[in-house]
């Protein structure tokens, strides 16, 4: 009987550690991320035994698939009233929200169109910008600052008949890649990741909205003390601390991200 006990305690830790091993953590992340996410998750991956996937999307986006029950485990969005509105519906832990990082807007346009840097965004109500690429204005987080600057500095109105909004950030991007308009309102990080946009001005920290880049653990129904839910919910926490530490931090400020250390 004994010799029993220990066979089977033997195979329950040897199950425990295989559902450590194989554990999946699934990040739902504003598509601004992307690059900086993706290379902080293989660098994650190679000591951790986790894998890490992820969902990049909008963040108005991302907020209506999990709010519909899609399986996320870390939340981690491009504004503020996004992670509101799951923290509303008790869909994030309160406890785990913390704004880790923020962001800069830029103009870009296409580069081989590039003659001249603009000397303020005014510059943007010019007859030149014919077609102005941002964020859906009324739900993207990227093309909500991108109108609360342009209000600001007094040119919204002059430019709703030549704004086209577009589904992400990244959208708006591939927009000015192609050509296809004259100028975006994009993240700093985005203008960063390609060569064939060109910032034409960089909108100063202290004249723009202030962007804040909130991160949290998905709400998930109790789990018990042992067994694969236990080490999921381990494995979450891991990667959601080490999106805190020094060497993510650092990942994050490479692609031009602003951190709250």
């Amino acid at each position: 009987m004994r010799a029993l006990k220990k066979l089977l305690l033997s195979l329950f830790l040897l199950t425990s550690l295989s559902f450590a091993r194989a554990s999946e953590v699934s990040v739902f992340a504003a598509v601004s991320l992307t690059d900086a996410l993706k290379e902080i998750a293989a660098n994650y991956m190679k000591t951790s035994g986790d894998k890490i996937t992820f969902n990049f999307a909008a963040s108005n986006t991302l907020v209506t698939q999990i709010k519909v029950g899609a399986p996320a485990d870390i939340f981690f969005s491009a504004d503020e009233a996004k992670m509101d509105d799951l923290e509303k519906e008790k869909l994030v832990g309160k406890a785990t929200r913390k704004d880790l990082l923020s962001n800069s807007l830029v103009i870009v346009a296409f580069a081989s169109d590039l003659e001249q840097k603009l000397a303020s965004g005014k510059d943007l109500a010019g007859p030149k910008f014919k077609k102005i690429a941002l964020g859906q204005p009324e739900s993207v987080p990227a093309g909500i600052y991108a109108k609360e600057y342009l209000q600001k500095i007094g040119i919204w109105d002059q430019l709703t008949g030549h704004i086209v909004p577009c589904e992400s950030v990244r959208t708006a991007l591939a927009a000015v890649e192609t050509g296809n308009v004259d100028a975006g309102i994009v993240y700093k990080t985005d203008a960063l990741s390609t060569p064939k946009v060109a910032v034409i001005y960089e909108v100063p920290v202290a004249e723009g909205p202030a962007i804040a880049y909130p991160v949290a653990i998905v709400d998930h129904p109790a789990i018990g003390p042992i067994g694969p839910q236990m080490a999921h919910h381990v494995a979450v926490q891991k990667f959601y601390d080490y999106l805190s530490t020094p060497d993510a931090l650092k990942v994050f400020e490479k692609y031009g991200f602003l951190t709250k250390k």
